[in-house]
């Protein structure tokens, strides 16, 4: 289902703005009309207009005056006129109206309102609205906390060909705004006919999307033309814009757009221009002469040169009236002109990706007048937050994101009176939250994350500022208790402190706010027990609660069954690790949960059915003991939403999957013990990106869809898949894990097919998924060569292809990008194969990820939203670890092993391994490599674990080897080595089974001694050992020769 927020439809231009504008008829609008002017025709027209939408059950109530019988104009978001009483204006925002999709609009009736003047929607059924002058299909919205469930991503363009086009806009003569910016895509084929029959149709016509046409610089109406996103591409054209009055002209993100800039016949007309994320020529200060009436610019460093800045001192005055800039990736490392104290209008300045000093902060705080500062991902900040912001005393806002500050917060932010939003988010910023904070009394806002280490408790006189409604504190390393506090402020409406190191219990004080609608206190130590009847749910405001992941007890008082103790807007539930044992039975009375958690707890029995009846956009049950679903014979869930989460993991669960009806983003089934799919499963993956049914009892053919899915990460390892293979995954005996006709890209980020029974050969299509990270191929039964080819994905981290049927060598790929194979590499598990022939030597070369040291711990994952957090999805690997098979639910960015074993690989082991220094784990058993061991082998100094058992290995053990003191598992045994055992460091704790089946080596820990008879016999002996396997490998070789040979049954 697609929000009205994002999708489609009717919210019109907000009504305040509509009154008194020329653009109605009659020039006057109201909410009211008299009895003699109601229409009863329009009123039903919009009531059938309502009955096409779904309802969105979070939204309370949903047009509840829209009644028949009743006049319209008295509706909510209804706009008359004071004279007609006709429907000119609809503004149905956030009323929670829902479509089936974006094709068909619900479009019934609007014939009959033929009278609007202003109107945002997105296909057929408007063509006969010949007073429309504003049109807006965009997918423009602001997102706000009482609809967190509209996400930017969660929309898809509308595609819009030439005859929808040509339909929809051929009687609109009237038009002279057209947005479609972030929603329509037209094919660059059709475009110019598109054009061409705009500027014949709608003559005042301001804007349109593709590739840019010349001809739209000849509208003379031309005043708004927004084409910020839609992919405009080419060079833009020399002429001039001839209108005369201009206002808007933004053409941001449209990164393949180039050529000179934008030429105006009357550039004293234009007020905003945006041009940031272009690529666009730079410009000289001289261009701007003429924009006397500008007051908002966007730009980006493509066109603000090192030259313009240099000469801005002189050339200023043409841009001093000012007030809003936005900069990205603008290069402000060179000094700024003092001048810029003269831009007294000058009220918002937004610094985007930028090269930034010391000098250019201090700089800044000259602007006395601004209100609203931000700083976003700037690099090359070295020092402290200078203490001149306390200059910038007119500021309202502050926000500085994602900077590499150090130092405190200073003290002279207490000097920002006027300041109602402080937002520093991971900026580099330590130490003790300053106390002039508490000067800030005019402050709604305050969000401190990731930024502030070692600040020991939370003080409580942020809890007593008058006028805060938002404090954020998450991530920040707090600790201690949340101390009781009096005169909280009585307008605090969220408290988020979640990721800290929090102790003692809850304060009662958070549990007494009147406007208390979101409280998080999530990833802490906060201990005790909290009781939900008795205490939050006496909170009649709140909407959101987070307790998860602390050491709390969370507990319902008996008989908590009164709907007057229960938030009636509660949307937001998690009680993640809280030690219950039940779900709480109020939970029965939340009918507006979208995001639940209840992950990690002891609760067991069935799923009950009130879950199902949610209309969720986010259901975590993973980690507890439940056996059943309560759902009927068809397994499918009636979720009404698309969800972010649907994760049933590691429970008990038993039979068939259950599949939500609306999709989900994430779908995780894995270690239940599930034993078969829907019939029709894949018609439930439309919106899946993540599919996880690892470790349970599947069994059954996978259906034939499951390739044509827009699948990032799939992992179906460990299940009793058989059956025929869908022809999308195997075709011809080849294995296919996507589409044959991918020809570009793909979406995939993580494959896991470990254990499942799959023949064939790995898909050569795979090469077009250039955002793959981990392919887990193990244990299967694919037949082919070592798929080198593969290198040339550079996010690629994992490739685990072991106990298959690979066989043949392991090529080097020689070309002009050789250099780059496997660069990102750092687990690759070859063993148990065929594999045979030389390692070429430059091939651990190209293994760059293990050649450097990596301590930051970090974890491959892949980030999902939920309403609470941000949430991961964490890739897991089995592979032979220190002699164990161990699977690692968690892949860190330090673990590095290479795993060749049980092959028949042969020749040297290349002295280029030595340069992988950052090297854990290292087997290359059960193969045929003779010479010595290489002595470079003693750089890898993080190597943990070293097997170079039952080879032919000679010579003496070097030395260096000696070095790895970070060794604890070593196995050189079943060679030929020869010679005393070092006897240093690491080696003094092996033990003798590291060193058997080697005639010629003495010392300890083995019983012989070096010099004794047995000694010297050695030699001989190692010649002997070394012609046994020889015999071997011959009668190996002649049996699979005859094999090869001998006539089928």
């Amino acid at each position: 289902m697609a929000s009205i927020g994002l999708a489609l439809l009717l919210w019109l231009a907000q009504l305040h703005p509509l009154v008194g504008s020329s653009a109605h008829a009659d020039g006057n609008l109201t909410h009211r009309s008299t009895p003699s002017l109601f229409h009863p025709d329009q009123a039903d027209a919009l009531l059938k207009l309502k009955q096409s939408f779904m309802l969105d059950c979070n939204s309370i109530p949903t047009l509840p005056s829209w009644q028949s019988g009743t006049d319209c104009c008295l509706w909510e978001g209804v706009g008359c006129s004071n004279t007609t009483g006709h429907v000119i204006a609809l503004n149905l925002s956030g009323f929670g109206l829902k479509s089936n999709g974006i094709d068909p609009i619900p479009s019934v009736g609007f014939e009959r309102l033929d009278l609007l003047t202003h109107l945002n929607l997105s296909d057929s059924g408007i063509s006969k609205l010949t007073n429309l002058v504003s049109l807006d299909l965009s997918t423009r919205f602001t997102y706000t906390d009482d609809d967190p469930g509209d996400y930017p991503w969660s929309g898809s363009p509308n595609n819009l060909w030439e005859p929808n086009f040509q339909t929809l806009v051929a009687n609109l003569s009237n038009l002279r705004e057209l947005y479609l910016d972030f929603f329509v895509s037209i094919s660059p084929s059709t475009a110019e006919d598109c054009f061409k029959a705009l500027a014949n149709s709608v003559p005042h016509l301001q804007i349109t999307p593709g590739p840019f046409p010349g001809f739209l610089m000849k509208f003379l109406n031309l005043k708004v033309l927004q084409l910020s996103g839609i992919n405009l591409e080419g060079q833009f054209p020399r002429g001039m814009f001839q209108s005369k009055n201009l206002t808007v002209l933004e053409l941001s993100d449209n990164p393949n757009l180039s050529g000179h800039m934008p030429n105006f016949s009357n550039a004293t007309s234009l007020e905003t221009l945006s041009i940031a994320l272009t690529n666009f020529s730079s410009v000289k200060p001289s261009y701007f002469s003429n924009f006397t009436a500008l007051t908002e610019f966007v730009l980006d460093g493509k066109i603000i040169s090192r030259d313009f800045l240099s000469s801005f001192e002189s050339r200023s005055q043409y841009l001093l009236g000012l007030k809003a800039s936005k900069t990205y990736d603008c290069d402000l490392s060179m000094t700024i002109p003092s001048s810029i104290r003269n831009f007294k209008n000058l009220t918002s300045l937004i610094i985007s990706a930028n090269n930034l000093t010391m000098q250019t902060l201090s700089a800044l705080a000259n602007i006395r007048n601004l209100k609203l500062l931000t700083i976003d991902n700037c690099g090359c900040i070295v020092g402290q937050l200078p203490p001149a912001i306390g200059n910038m005393t007119s500021l309202e806002g502050l926000q500085i994101l994602y900077c590499q500050l150090s130092g405190p917060i200073p003290q002279e932010v207490g000097a920002l009176k006027e300041l109602t939003s402080l937002v520093l988010v991971n900026t580099g910023l330590s130490g003790r939250i300053p106390s002039s904070m508490a000067n800030l009394t005019q402050l709604t806002e305050l969000g401190l994350t990731e930024i502030v280490s070692a600040v020991r408790e939370i003080p409580t006189s942020l809890f007593t500022l008058a006028a805060l409604e938002y404090l954020g504190l998450s991530q920040n390393q707090l600790s201690g208790p949340i101390h009781e506090f009096e005169g909280v402020s009585s307008r605090l409406k969220s408290i988020v402190l979640q990721g800290n190191e929090l102790t003692g219990q809850i304060p009662r004080s958070l549990l007494v706010l009147p406007n208390l609608m979101h409280l998080n206190t999530a990833g802490n130590n906060l201990m005790g027990s909290v009781d939900l009847a008795s205490s939050l749910w006496r909170l009649e405001n709140l909407t959101s609660l987070y307790l998860s992941h602390n050491k709390l007890t969370v507990t319902e008082e008996e008989g908590s069954n009164s709907s007057s103790t229960c938030p009636s807007r509660f949307v937001g539930l998690g009680l993640a690790n809280c030690n219950m044992t039940k779900i709480p039975n109020l939970l029965m009375r939340l009918n507006h949960m979208a995001d639940l958690d209840l992950s990690s707890n002891k609760l067991s029995g069935d799923i009950p059915n009130c879950i199902w009846n949610y209309d969720l956009r986010s259901l975590n049950l993973s980690h507890n003991m439940f056996t059943g679903t309560e759902l009927n014979s068809s397994h499918v869930i009636p979720f009404i939403s698309v969800l972010n989460v649907f994760d049933l993991s590691s429970n008990r669960l038993q039979g068939q999957i259950p599949m939500p009806s609306s999709s989900a983003s994430i779908l995780d089934y894995s270690n239940n013990m599930f034993s078969s799919l829907l019939p029709n499963f894949t018609l439930y993956l439309s919106s899946t990106l993540y599919l996880k049914l690892s470790n349970n009892n599947i069994s059954g053919h996978l259906p034939h869809p499951i390739c044509d899915s827009r699948m990032e990460i799939l992992d179906l390892s460990f299940n009793n898949f058989s059956g025929p293979v869908p022809p999308c995954l195997m075709e011809n005996g080849v294995l296919r894990i996507l589409p044959t006709n991918i020809s570009s890209g793909c979406s995939v980020e993580t494959i896991d097919l470990h254990g499942s029974k799959i023949e064939g050969q790995i898909p050569r299509a795979l090469h077009n998924c250039s955002n793959l990270e981990d392919l887990d191929l193990g244990r299967n039964k694919i037949t082919d060569t070592f798929p080198s080819w593969l290198g040339r994905l550079l996010n690629l981290r994992v490739l685990v292809l072991r106990s298959n049927q690979f066989h043949g060598s392991i090529d080097y790929l020689e070309d002009e990008k050789s250099e780059e194979q496997f660069s990102s590499l750092q687990i690759i598990d070859l063993a148990s194969n065929n594999l045979s022939g030389n390692l070429h030597p430059r091939w651990f070369g190209n293994l760059k990820s293990m050649k450097k040291y990596n301590n930051t711990g970090q974890i491959i994952d892949h980030r999902y939203l939920t309403l609470s957090t941000v949430g991961f999805y964490q890739d897991s690997v089995t592979i032979s670890y220190k002699g164990s098979v161990v699977t690692f639910d968690r892949i860190l960015t330090t673990l590095t092993a290479i795993d060749i074993s049980d092959n028949a690989l042969d020749g040297s082991i290349p002295a280029s391994l030595g340069n992988l220094v950052s090297l854990h784990v290292l087997n290359m058993s059960h193969n045929a490599f003779s010479g010595e061991i290489p002595p470079q082998l003693g750089t890898m100094t993080a190597l943990e674990s070293l097997d170079l058992s039952s080879n032919m290995l000679s010579g003496e053990i070097p030395q260096e080897l000696t070095d790895l003191t970070f060794l604890s598992i070593l196995n050189l045994s079943n060679n030929q080595l020869d010679g005393r055992i070092p006897q240093s460091r690491q080696f003094e704790t092996f033990q003798n089974s590291s060193f058997d089946g080697n005639v010629g080596l003495c010392g300890p820990p083995l019983s012989k001694q070096c010099g004794s008879p047995d000694t010297q016999m050695g030699f001989a002996a190692a010649i002997l050992v070394k012609l046994d396997w020889i015999s071997k490998w011959f009668h190996i070789l002649r049996n699979h020769e005859l094999d090869q040979k001998a006539p089928s049954c």
